[in-house]
């Protein structure tokens, strides 16, 4: 007797044992346990940690609470102005609420991958190509709007988007290369201009000293020969400028107005034109008066 009722304890705890290890699972930190008894949603979300469920009855289905990380495929399409561009993206996201995410859709994972190539098919072609090379934030942000308002419904929050890069044809690249290097070229030769213009007020400013005070000219033509002589050159070129040869031409150029009165240079009075009978006269005149002269001698 006692040995069949030992029997019966010990098939008893076998039996218990078995259905412990039927109805026992175990739900994870990051997960959740949505129950199913007899297809029907049973209670709330199992939270981490053991849950027992009926074996044969009830159905536990776990839900990752982690932060996925969902590359979109690459998609090909035409920009508001018309050129064709290649944009891949990245999505994050995680869900929020386990019993929608089980009950509202059938694969979460697959409808916001299709969700979110759709939303980038319709930004392309919503935006320039400035705005894909440039302006990627404020594209982002409408990306992420566009994914998370149907996400919503299915329990998964739309955590962040990125478009990760925008591929270009070759004639494009080749074009916007050229038209990059012209626009430097330009901004270039502004500058270049500029620098000229500044410059040239500069040395005009130089010269109008320069020619206020003669002596700042010699002054910089020693400072020249100095920056010249110490670079141990065997030829020296010495310029001279045509101003200081016209200063030294008036330091040589004697002063008529201290020379003595009798150093001062004879002057000769102009002789009144007379008709060509009065020089005949005058002519007769002077010779008779020599040749008087000569007699008495």
């Amino acid at each position: 007797m006692v040995q069949e009722l030992v029997g019966v304890i010990a098939a008893a705890g076998v039996a218990g044992l078995v259905y412990l290890t039927a109805a026992a699972r175990v739900v994870k930190q990051y997960e959740r346990g949505v129950v199913f008894r007899l297809g029907r949603l049973r209670g709330g979300v199992r939270p981490p940690g053991l849950a027992l469920i009926i074996p044969g009855v009830d159905r536990l289905r776990r839900v990752n609470l982690q932060i996925v990380t969902m590359p979109i495929p690459a998609q090909e399409g035409i920009t508001r102005d018309n050129v064709t561009v290649r944009v891949d993206a990245v999505v994050y996201f995680k869900v929020v609420d386990p019993a929608a995410a089980v009950v509202n859709v059938e694969d979460y994972r697959f409808a916001v991958s299709q969700m979110a190539q759709t939303s980038l098919r319709s930004i392309i072609g919503k935006s320039e190509l400035d705005d894909l090379l440039s302006d990627r934030e404020k594209l982002n942000q409408g990306l992420e709007l566009m994914i998370d308002s149907p996400a919503v419904g299915w329990g998964v929050q739309i955590d962040r988007v990125e478009i990760k890069d925008v591929s270009l044809p070759d004639a494009m690249k080749r074009s916007m290369a050229r038209q990059a290097e012209a626009d430097r070229e330009r901004r270039a030769r502004i500058i270049n201009a500029d620098a000229e213009f500044q410059a040239s007020k500069k040395l005009a400013e130089a010269a109008q000293a320069m020619a206020d005070t003669p002596s700042a000219l010699q002054l910089r033509l020693l400072q020249t020969v100095m920056a010249v002589a110490a670079e141990k050159n065997s030829t020296l070129v010495l310029p001279i400028p045509v101003e200081l040869l016209r200063f030294l031409e008036k330091g040589a150029e004697p002063r008529t107005d201290r020379l003595e009165p009798q150093q001062q240079p004879e002057r000769h009075e102009p002789q009144p034109d007379l008709d060509p009978g009065r020089q005949d006269h005058v002519l007769e005149t002077r010779t008779t008066e020599r040749e008087e002269h000569i007699a008495e001698r």
